[in-house]
């Protein structure tokens, strides 16, 4: 690496060390044992564990802490909170829309929640459940195929639904829900129903909307208008900078940010695609996207700037390793990525040049996770893949469980959450499910 790139790589991770690493240091050190696991990849929505001495071995029968399994169709992921691990399913042919809530140390179901009943719509690959709630610690939100959105107190009681949403998509609901201060934030950007797949892959609307729900009632406080667009379900971001925060979000026409005070649209740079669903990945003043189907590419949005993010810019474009579901992990000078065909990269963040690039086996739905020097993947298949996040491609272990996985992991105190298309799993040894 020239000088250049390496000096301002050093700063950037200071920087870095900053906007995301504190967050996940209090994260960690809310919980007098170890850390939440509270939302979509995480406490920071980056996929990434402070957590150590993570498991590297096990299969359906051994170093399981404990299975249990959970009814219905539900691709959610879970998510931890203590000693609560929560799921959404749906049961009944996808009309009864549940949450379910386990005991972290025993897997025990403390209670199992029917929070609306949803009209099922057409089901293709994904189901009928698959946002990933989040939590405060206090309630759980979550969101269901059809756009219903609902709050339960962590003993299972509805606080209120939302119903306001009619998301009418051949694929239902995929992205997730996130909290920020006394907001719940929901993306809504699908294709109808009612349009022929041929043409929304190339007519697009202006029905895209981010709602901000208040977090105690349910009621709407903004909605962010996202402008022409044709089919994304992107997990927005925050990104804190500069003494501020904003959301950033994916459409499938480009990126988008958002104040978070009102919904107004701060900035948006366009870009060819359709059918995005990676998440935003944010690091050292950059933005990892991907623009989706028709012109799929990994775009690197530069957003440092004096004053504030003003004039965003792309950075770089790579046509090479672009996955077209699973998320990107970010660690510091480097960017990791799987395809869904399992191709795993490994790029220069600064740059986008490919450091390596490997075929590892299965396919991929399910997003990454970094934890303790190392990078999980896990296929469609149920195998995981487990490499050191270095600029030299090292396998560190492989392990099969044998059932279909989307969902993507969860990490808490030392032990790996992993849903498979019957079960969750509970990685890890017993020893670390004590008080």
């Amino acid at each position: 690496m020239n000088p250049w790139l390496m000096s301002r790589n050093k700063h950037k991770r200071a920087r870095w060390t900053a906007n995301v690493l504190v967050p996940l240091l209090i994260a960690f050190s809310c919980s007098t044992q170890a850390e939440n696991w509270p939302r979509f990849r995480g406490p920071t929505g980056q996929g990434i564990s402070v957590e150590t001495d993570l498991p590297l071995e096990w299969s359906s029968t051994s170093n399981v802490a404990w299975k249990t399994e959970i009814p219905g169709q539900g691709w959610s992921s879970p998510i931890v909170w203590g000693d609560r691990v929560l799921v959404t399913t749906a049961t009944n042919g996808g009309i009864s829309c549940r949450v379910i809530c386990l005991d972290r140390v025993t897997g025990r179901v403390f209670w199992d929640t029917q929070v609306v009943q949803q009209k099922p719509g057409r089901k293709e690959d994904r189901n009928f459940a698959t946002p990933t709630p989040a939590t405060d610690g206090q309630r759980v939100y979550v969101a269901f195929s059809d756009g219903n959105l609902a709050a339960l107190t962590m003993a299972g009681l509805v606080v209120w639904t939302n119903r306001d949403f009619k998301f009418n998509n051949q694929h239902g609901l995929g992205a997730s829900p996130i909290l920020y201060n006394d907001l719940v934030i929901m993306p809504f950007d699908g294709r109808s129903l009612s349009q022929s797949k041929d043409t929304a892959e190339t007519t697009a609307s202006d029905k895209a909307v981010i709602a901000a729900l208040d977090k105690q009632t349910g009621k709407v406080r903004w909605i962010g208008k996202g402008g022409l667009s044709r089919f994304a379900q992107v997990t927005p971001s925050i990104l804190r900078e500069n003494g501020s925060d904003q959301l950033v979000s994916g459409a499938s026409n480009g990126v988008q940010s958002f104040e978070l005070k009102t919904g107004e649209r701060i900035w948006s740079i366009s870009g060819q695609g359709e059918g995005v669903v990676p998440s935003i990945v944010l690091g050292d003043g950059m933005i990892f996207s991907v623009s989706g189907r028709e012109r799929p590419a990994i775009r690197a949005i530069r957003t440092l700037g004096e004053g504030g993010i003003t004039e965003p810019s792309i950075a770089w474009e790579q046509a090479k390793g672009v996955p077209s579901s699973p998320s990107f992990l970010y660690q510091s000078p480097y960017l990791f990525a799987v395809t869904d065909d399992g191709v795993a990269t490994c790029f220069e963040a600064e740059t986008g040049e490919v450091i390596w690039q490997e075929h590892i086996d299965g396919t991929y739905a399910a997003s990454p996770i970094y934890g303790d020097g190392k990078i999980y993947f896990l296929s469609t298949e149920g195998e995981s893949t487990i490499i050191e996040a270095k600029p030299e491609f090292k396998i560190v272990a492989k392990n099969t469980i044998n059932e279909k996985c989307q969902a993507s992991y969860a990490v808490s105190q030392k032990q790996i959450f992993l849903r498979t298309e019957k079960s969750l799993y509970c990685i890890g040894s017993k020893k670390t499910a004590g008080k």
